[in-house]
């Protein structure tokens, strides 16, 4: 979240394993490149800032909440960011507005 606040892409890169998945409100992306392509076409150009609110854990998800401002159609935006975890880093992530 620090990163992504920073619009840091290799920062916000650092947590996901390499072969991490996230859908993001349908559209999947797979390993850190197509990643970051999705950071770098939809987060830094927009100054996407996620602001967290509520954290929770369902089953083996880390669940975060919050509202995303930028520079963006319908900003703020509230947000769903599902985490699946593994050893550590960022195995799989759904976003879902």
């Amino acid at each position: 979240m620090a990163a992504n606040a920073r619009l840091d892409i290799a920062a916000m890169l650092q947590p996901f394993a390499a072969d991490a998945v996230l859908r993001d409100n349908g559209a999947v992306f797979r390993g850190r490149a197509e990643i970051k392509g999705l950071f770098e076409e939809a987060v830094v150009p927009v100054k996407a800032i996620f602001t967290p609110d509520t954290v929770r854990r369902e089953d083996d998800q880390v669940v975060v909440e919050g509202p995303a401002h930028g520079d963006f159609k319908g900003s703020p935006i509230r947000f769903t960011y599902r985490f699946t975890l593994e050893d550590d880093a960022i195995k799989a992530l759904e976003i879902t507005a």
